[in-house]
């Protein structure tokens, strides 16, 4: 009986080479999926935490009959080059604005029966910030007293000036 041929690869140096190089994309195409993958599950789980807390604290500053005793924040996008942080302080009746770039904090009484709005806020005191720096600050009464301030206003506002507005 006759033995079959043996058969050997033919060596094709480039061929091996392109193998190794498809097998190298396709993992690292594979990780960034993963990774892409994991950042937006992080960011749909800290969406949530944050409507969750953001929920949370509105329904402790609504109850009806008593003072809340919680604190909300928010960013607002104020337009081109600005911005503003906004706390809502329950406990104290107290809501403060930040505007980013600015030289000041600026603080209003919160009626507990009606609540200003984002809008509200951005409206009234936001507005105020577009005037003449010199203007609206002479305008403005200074806070003499800061502790009237809760600890989350003081750390807004940290060493700058602070206007009731």
């Amino acid at each position: 009986m006759e033995r079959p041929p043996v058969y050997s690869e033919l060596p094709i140096p480039c061929f091996g080479g392109v193998k190794k190089l498809v097998c190298v994309v396709l993992v690292v195409v594979v990780l960034v999926l993963v990774l892409v993958g994991v950042l937006l599950m992080g960011l749909h789980m800290s969406q949530k935490h944050t409507e969750t807390i953001f929920q949370m604290s509105l329904q402790e500053g609504t109850s009806s009959g008593t003072q809340g005793t919680g604190v909300a924040t928010f960013h607002l996008d104020t337009g081109i080059n600005s911005s503003a942080s906004v706390v809502y302080d329950y406990s104290k009746l107290l809501i403060a604005a930040r505007p980013r770039p600015g030289h000041a904090c600026y603080v209003t009484q919160m009626d507990p029966e009606q609540v200003q709005s984002l809008e509200t806020i951005a409206e009234s005191v936001l507005s105020k910030i577009t005037s003449d720096a010199s203007r609206q600050n002479d305008s403005m009464k200074p806070v003499t007293d800061r502790s009237l301030l809760g600890i989350t206003i003081k750390v807004l506002c940290g060493s700058l000036p602070v206007y009731w507005a």
